[in-house]
């Protein structure tokens, strides 16, 4: 209870409440919301969201009042590392309704919802160039990555991710633990950012990991960057694929995300 209590108190300050999308409707109303937050881009069949909810893979939607304005579908799946855990697939909300609350409200609906099944784990992906996405995964979520997967899902062609290439960081979001501990200050660059224009930083060189904590910068505002200056973007693209790739080899995993846009990198405790 004490968890769907935080879920709805965070809906309540989005100024939405939420509400399990169970029904063929439902799933009208949920592409409504991914073509507007990816554009008519391979669709989840409605048949399949409606197949997730009776197989107790609930889809949360936020509303207000009888418009949908995000959800957050995910499903249990069961793999050696990690045995029985949700993967959380999908998490969006309508264009002008972002930045409020309101993804962070679904996400603890979904924690809710896999502590009353008994799951203890949740994993997802995202793009390791976008800077909200890290504060949210790392910092608000108090979640971690210790995977790069580069190029996870090949080209894609959807309006956000078209051209680029699909890199992402898997993430771990351990039910039972709390935040992580920050490392002091002042700590050694795998990858930095140089040059006088804070909208157009040129990556530094990548410096093999030295220490048990690291940091990889990353721009402040990527798609805008890659909006100005496609191949700096790609340059950025291939530095940070380098430097996530030397770090987790280096037994090191992303444990938070600063306000200067900047992965910490340290020893799992």
């Amino acid at each position: 209870m004490e968890a769907w209590q935080a879920a709805n108190d965070a809906a309540a300050a989005a100024g939405v409440e939420l509400r399990p999308l169970s029904t063929v409707e439902d799933a009208d109303r949920l592409l409504d919301v991914m073509i507007a937050t990816w554009g008519e881009h391979q669709l989840v069949p409605r048949e399949m969201v409606r197949a997730f909810a009776e197989s107790g893979n609930i889809s949360w939607g936020a509303w207000d009042g009888d418009s949908l304005i995000g959800y957050v579908l995910g499903w249990a799946g069961v793999t050696p590392e990690d045995g029985l855990h949700t993967h959380s697939h999908m998490l969006a909300a309508i264009p002008d309704r972002r930045h409020r609350g309101i993804g962070y409200a679904l996400k603890l609906a979904q924690k809710a919802q896999c502590l009353d099944q008994g799951i203890r784990l949740v994993r997802w992906t995202f793009d390791p160039l976008l800077s909200r996405n890290a504060h949210f995964n790392l910092t608000k979520l108090g979640a971690s990555a210790d995977r790069f997967l580069p190029n996870e899902y090949g080209e894609m062609t959807d309006a956000l991710n078209r051209g680029d290439r699909s890199d992402r960081l898997m993430v771990r979001w351990d039910l039972d633990r709390g935040p992580w501990d920050l490392p002091e200050a002042n700590l050694p660059e795998v990858l930095g950012r140089v040059g006088d224009d804070p909208d157009l930083p040129v990556p530094s060189e990548v410096r093999p990991p030295d220490g048990p904590a690291v940091v990889v910068k990353i721009p402040r505002e990527y798609h805008e960057l890659r909006e100005r200056d496609r191949v700096l973007a790609d340059a950025w693209r291939e530095a940070s694929g380098r430097a996530f790739a030397m770090c987790f080899d280096a037994g090191l995993i992303a444990t938070a995300f600063t306000f200067d846009s900047a992965y910490i990198f340290s020893r799992e405790r």
